[in-house]
């Protein structure tokens, strides 16, 4: 069996996100779905894992169904696949954020900064004065960025916002285009950017998950493999899975 995998998020207003947590975690059971979602007062992030008509079914109820009544219109989706179900078990947890900044300014739902798609994305990166911007952990950097990428060099993405201090300048950085796996580390960083007066923040839609679905390998700008949360561990050009040795850390 293929499994399908779709890993999805948005930022919206969810203020009963704590009752939603029941009916959605029986929803994906009845669905035999694997993975682990997030809610919080902010949004929805996750990925999941099951049969292809369940994954259908799931999105379609998120994006147009009764439980989240019509709040998730905007959700952005991507799919891929796995020769073995890449979950252990489901997990449907309440988070204070969906992904942790810890800076009330940064607001995806008020500001963020220009999306750009995966086919303009090598035209704007290969500018010299754009800053091109790897917004994850080091580890998933090691395992693969885009070239001419700045690597923070953090931990965990909380430590962004230390970075950004310490070594973004609004002066100096015009122009700064910053990508993340999926693009939801992007939102919240964008948002922090714009909120300490940068000008141009540029992030690209979809994230490096997109990019590779989306740009050949004899155009690609990519180098490496993109790191994924689950047990497949890492996807190169056209979502396929790669290298099985690398650790995971959740």
């Amino acid at each position: 069996m293929i499994y399908k995998v779709c890993a999805f998020y948005q930022f919206a207003a969810v203020p009963d996100y704590r009752e939603l947590r029941e009916p959605l975690r029986a929803f994906c059971a009845d669905l035999s779905l694997k993975g682990s979602i997030l809610l919080a007062e902010e949004g929805i992030n996750g990925t999941v894992a099951g049969a292809g008509e369940a994954i259908d079914a799931f999105a379609h109820e998120l994006t147009h169904g009764d439980m989240f009544s019509g709040r998730l219109n905007n959700l952005e989706l991507k799919y891929s696949t796995a020769e073995a179900m890449p979950f252990g078990r489901l997990k449907v947890r309440l988070k204070k954020e969906i992904v942790t900044l810890g800076d009330v300014a940064a607001d995806p739902t008020r500001q963020v900064g220009t999306y750009v798609d995966a086919t303009e994305w090598n035209a704007l990166i290969a500018s010299p004065d754009t800053l091109v911007l790897d917004t994850r952990n080091a580890f998933e950097v090691a395992m693969g960025t885009f070239e001419g990428a700045v690597d923070p060099e953090i931990k965990s993405f909380g430590e962004f916002k230390d970075f950004a201090a310490e070594r973004l300048d609004p002066a100096k950085h015009r122009r700064i285009a910053m990508f993340c796996t999926g693009g939801i580390r992007c939102e919240k960083a964008s948002a922090h950017l714009l909120a300490r007066g940068f000008a141009e923040v540029y992030h690209l839609k979809g994230g490096i998950l997109k990019y590779l679905e989306q740009i050949p390998e004899a155009q690609s700008r990519w180098r490496g493999e993109c790191f994924v949360f689950d047990e497949r561990v890492a996807l190169g050009h056209g979502l396929r899975e790669r290298d099985k040795g690398h650790p995971r850390d959740e």
